[in-house]
Parts: structure tokens; sequence; C-alpha cells
């Protein structure tokens, strides 16, 4: 039940090694680094020390150019990764010598450039294409395109849908003056093209008038010649800019060769920007800088070491009480309990005066997992598939690092239940050697799901006491840790003494139930005094506090410890739908399609009961368990640190 004990740290170093002393801290990785709170409290100090500036907005910058051009290049030249392949490592000292990095930061701009350019042009070409779409109208009329008219006449070009007749075009032209010529130059399924030509200062009442019957004025302004002329210069620029999108291709291509080098680049001025924005919270002067933040208590000697190399003086100091709700929270587990990070952490991290949830957790919620999945053939698959992501592939995410592992141990509990009740794939072996000999066959199993549903119940229930007195327990441990005996013996204490009365009642003797009576009414009695108030007050304080206490402890246990009946819901519904399907394959008769019906049939029951026991044991511990003794609202521990995204560094 470890939370790691922190300790608050002010350092006050000379500005000129600022950069260094920030760069050793991130070594180190254990430093979160904040606003100096403390200093800025007071006036005098406030006004003397001023915002850092470390370059926070250039190295994001550039950390944006360099993914910018690692997807341009995966787009233009994407590398074929191996299944499950590992992030390359790199050694602490490769991963922080940044020779490279001006270099990979200009390959980056020519890329992002390149790239530029490229979308440049190919939105030239769909501009090019539709222009040649809007010229191939006029492709059969003989006259250049910026002849306005003759002496005498206007022409102008003009467009109407197609189902609009000529005739109706040519009576509104004519509407206005008989001296008008419509010649039509094309149509296609949406519209007619045609040429108007009408005598001088007539032209623009007759176009006036067509308007009425849809007709619309087409023009090209700034071109001349022809529009086969115009058509046929921009496919030839057209030519070009294929060219052109090819040539860029290309040498974006010949780059995909420094995508590794870029990967490290970007991950590199990620850690880059990381530090600078961490720099950027500190205060400072003319000469010197103030740092303040949060460290582990067990890092206090490593830290110490390194401060020594500078000249700098710091402190360490225990948080205040009032200071618990601001301290970061760091949870030390083993590699056992590690993996239940996954599931604080969807929930919600201790406060600071809180416990770490997950030794607690960890037996309960890998036990009750492998309960309601119960067979053997999923344990396995569980089982191989965490051994092969967690050795192959070696995840790094902060999720997916703890799901594999969690779904290994989980596996192993799945498997050992499945053992208990002869599961393997449903009775999926019983089906074969049924369907290839003829004779029955049961694996060995302590008991079946299907034929003692109730003994399961039962057992489903008292697994669910066991962990609620745990939570009680727990809770009554918080509270003598923190000063409050009489509490933790007037309230978990009591109702230890009445649940186990009421068993030991049944059995043999009320004598236990009474006494829990007797300090049920005690501890009424001492919180109704508490609260104060005279004797009449306290008396009805008193019963009040017997009569609440009942109602809510009564009916809050007993419909927690039902909540655990899902343990044997899920565990009969998922041997339940697993033998459905190998009957349903059965009775074909046939080998062959009785194994696709099962395979099919136990895939689909593998994915629901993956997630649905994940689900359902996450409700039992978040709500059942948490409920009794869990204070959340810590704040994570996020230390100064080398995070990256493409290599795993390897510290020296």
């Amino acid at each position: 039940m470890a939370i790691v004990k922190m300790k608050k740290l002010r350092v006050i170093a000379p500005r000129d090694q600022r950069d260094e002393l920030m760069r050793q801290l991130l070594r180190l990785g254990c430093v979160e680094v904040r606003e100096p709170e403390g200093m800025l409290a007071d006036p005098e100090a406030a006004a003397l020390l001023r915002p850092e500036r470390a370059g926070l907005t250039a190295a994001r910058n550039q950390e944006a150019e360099v993914n910018a051009a690692l997807k341009v290049l995966d787009q233009y030249a994407p590398e074929k990764k191996k299944l499950l392949s590992p992030r390359p490592e790199v050694t602490e000292a490769d991963f922080l010598d940044e020779r490279a990095l001006e270099e990979d930061l200009a390959l980056a701009g020519r890329i992002n450039g390149w790239e530029a350019e490229f979308r440049k042009a190919a939105a030239d070409e769909v501009r090019v294409r539709d222009e040649i779409e809007s010229l191939r109208p006029w492709e059969a009329l003989d006259m250049p395109l910026e002849t306005a008219g003759t002496k005498t006449c206007n022409l102008a070009l003009a467009n109407v849908p197609a189902e609009v007749d000529m005739e109706s075009v040519a009576d509104a032209a004519e509407s206005v003056t008989e001296e008008v010529q419509i010649v039509l130059v094309s149509q296609d399924e949406q519209q007619k093209n045609f040429l108007v030509i009408a005598m001088k200062d007539m032209l623009a009442p007759v176009l006036d008038a067509m308007r009425n019957v849809g007709c619309t004025p087409v023009s090209f302004p700034g071109l001349t010649g022809t529009a086969t002329d115009n058509i046929d210069e921009r496919k030839r620029e057209l030519e070009k800019l294929s060219v052109r999108q090819r040539e860029l291709a290309e040498r974006i291509t010949r780059e995909k060769g420094r995508a590794a080098g870029l990967r490290l680049s970007a991950d590199r001025l990620a850690t880059r920007a990381a530090q600078a924005e961490a720099a950027e919270r500190l205060r400072g002067t003319d000469s010197i800088v103030a740092l303040e933040g949060w460290c582990p208590a067990e890092a206090e000697g490593e830290l110490t070491d390194c401060f020594k190399r500078f000249d700098c003086a710091w402190e360490f100091a225990d948080p205040a009480p009032e200071e618990y709700p601001d301290v970061p929270v760091k949870l030390k587990n083993n590699a056992f309990t590690r993996p239940l990070n996954m599931v604080t952490d969807m929930y919600a991290l201790p406060a600071y005066t809180g416990v770490d949830p997950n030794p607690l957790m960890a037996p309960f919620f890998i036990l009750f997992y492998g309960m309601m999945m119960a067979d053997m053939g999923y344990g396995l698959i569980m089982m191989l598939v965490s051994l092969i992501v967690v050795k192959k592939a070696k995840p790094r995410g902060p999720t997916v690092r703890n799901m594999f592992p969690l779904l290994g141990l989980c596996g192993v509990s799945t498997f050992i239940w499945g053992a208990v009740t002869g599961g393997f794939f449903g009775d999926f072996l019983t089906q074969v050697v049924k369907l290839t000999s003829g004779r029955d066959f049961a694996l060995p199993a302590l008991f079946s799901p299907l034929d003692d549903a109730l003994a399961v119940l039962v057992g489903s229930l008292a697994l669910g006491v066991v962990q609620i007195l745990t939570g009680m327990a727990v809770s009554a441990w918080k509270k003598v840790r923190d000063g409050d005996k009489l509490g933790a013996l007037f309230e978990e204490g009591t109702w230890y003494v009445i649940l186990f009365g009421a068993v030991i009642a049944v059995l043999w003797s009320p004598v236990v139930l009474i006494v829990g009576g007797v300090m049920l009414v005690a501890g009424s009695a001492w919180k109704a005094k508490q609260n104060g108030g005279g004797p009449v007050k306290i008396v009805m304080g008193t019963l009040m506090g017997i009569g609440g206490s009942l109602y809510n402890n009564i009916t809050g246990y007993f419909s927690d410890i039902l909540s655990y009946s899902r343990l044997m819901a899920l565990m009969l519904a998922g041997a339940v739908i697993a033998q459905v399907f190998n009957t349903l394959g059965g009775i074909t008769g046939n080998v062959i399609s009785f194994a696709i019906i099962s395979m099919i049939g136990n895939a689909l029951n593998f994915a629901l009961n993956l997630l649905g026991c994940f689900v359902h044991d996450m409700r039992l511990q978040c709500l059942e368990f948490f409920g009794r003794f869990y204070e959340d609202g810590g704040k994570p521990f996020r230390p100064l640190d080398m995070e990256t995204k493409f290599v795993d560094i390897v510290k020296e």
C-alpha cells in the first residue's frame, strides 16, 4: 500500500548554469518542476523575480516541422514494418548528442517545401483541368475567344439548360430586335452552348431578354485565340505539372532512408521542448534563477550529488498538511501489481494521504476475471498473446505497457479456473471425441458451472464478503493511522463484530451479536455527544444514529454482496454460449464443419467475454471495493523526463 513519499525541492542557481542544470534534471527524470509559488508569495521576491524565456515556441515549431516531414515521408514512401516490431533502442549519450539535429531540421524543411510545392502543383492541375472542361463546349467555334464583334455587330457566348428549346431562346431574342442571329455551337446532357450575334447597342437588351428563358452569358477574360488553341496550351501545361509532381515525389521518396534519423530528431526536439517548457516555469533575475518542484524522497541523495556539481543552493522539505492536495502522486508497485495501474488510471489516482489500491486490488481483480472467463482455451490464448506482445513489441505506451501484462495475469487465472471447471473452449474436446469415436468424454473438473450453479453463486457471494471485509479493514487502518481510533472502533469495528456475530448466532450463540449491538449503541451515543447539545438531543441523536446505521449498513452490505453474483452469471453465460456453438457444430456430424462453427462461436464468445469481464470486474473494484476506503483526487507525478515516441532510451 505504498504511495511514494514526496519532498518539496527549492533551488537557486546562477543564470549561466540554468540550461545545464535543466539538462541534468532531464537525465535524472525525477523532478516535477513547478513555478516557485512559495518564493512568489513574498512581495519583495515577487518584485525581483521575472518569468524565464527558454525558446519554448521555437522548440515546438521545430518539433512540428520534423513531425510534418515524417508524415510526408510516410505518405510518399511508407515503410514496411514488421508485425509487433519493437521500437529501436539508443543509448542516452547518443540520444542527447544533437550534432545531427541541424542537418535533420534542414532536411525536414526541404521535404516540407517539396510537399508544399507538390500540393500547389496538384491544385494548379485541378484548376487547369477545370479550365479545359469550361473550354470544351466551344472547341467547334473557329473564332478567337477575345473577339467582341465587328464594326456593325457585337458577339457574345451564352448557354441555357439542356431542357430549354432553342426556338424559345430565338423568340426571346427576336422580341427585342429581328436583327439577331443565334448559332448553336454544341450541346450535351446539361446545357446548350451558342453564339449570339446582334447589331451594335442591341446585344445587351437581347441578352437581358434571353435571361428570362434561363440564358447565362459566358466569357473568358484574359484568354486569346480559339478554344482549341487554349485547350492545347493547357494540355501542355498539364504535362509540365505532371512532370513536376513526379520530380517532387521522387525527391521526397529518395529521402526515405533518412526517416530513422528524422524520427530520432523528432524525439530529441520533443525532449528539448519539454526541457524548455520546464525552464519557463522558473523565475529569475539578471544573475540567478529560482526553481521549485517535487521529487520522490528516495531521489534526494541522487539529486544532492547532482546539485553539488553546480554553484547553487538547494533544500528539501516535507510537504505541509495544507500542501497535501497539491502534492503529486506516484505509486510504488512491483511487477505483479504494476499492470493494475491501468485500472487505477481509468478510475482516479489516490490522494497523497490515501492508500495505493493496486496491491489490495490485484489478487481480487485477477481472481474475479479468471472466474468469470473460466476456460483453459481462452486462458491459453490470453497468455500467449500477452507473452508474444510483451517480448516482441515491448510496448511502452502509458496504457498498452500495462494492458498486455494484465491480460497475461488474467489469462493465468482464466486457465486455472478453466481447469477447475473442466472447460476447454466449452465442451470442445467432448464433442470432438464424440464425433470421431462415438464415446463419451469429459475433462476432469471439481465442479461444473451448469450443474452446480447454486454452489457457484454461494462461492461468488463468499468472495464478495471477503473483499468487502478487506475494504473495511483498510478503512479502519486508515482511521487508526490518522488518529481516529474511536471512529475505526465504532464504525468498521462495530460492523465486523455484528457481521461475524450474525454468523456465530446462526451456528452457535448470539453472544457476539449482542456485543456488536452494544458497540452500535455506544458508537451512536459517542457520535451524538461529539455533535454537542443537551441530554435530550444526545438521546435523540443516539436513536437516530442507531436507526440510520442499521438501515444504511444492512441495505448497503446486502446490495454490495449481491453485486458479486455477476461472477456466477458471467461464468455461466460464457460456458453456455460456448457449449451452444459446440452443440450446433456437432449436429452437422462432420468434424470440419464442427470445427468451423465452433471456432466462429468461440471467437465471438471470447471477444464478448474479454471486454464484458473487464467491465464487470472494474465495476466490482471501483464501486463495491473502492467505496469502502478509497480517497481519490491525486495529481499524477509528471517529472521532467526524456519521453519519446519513436525510440527507446537505454539509460547508462
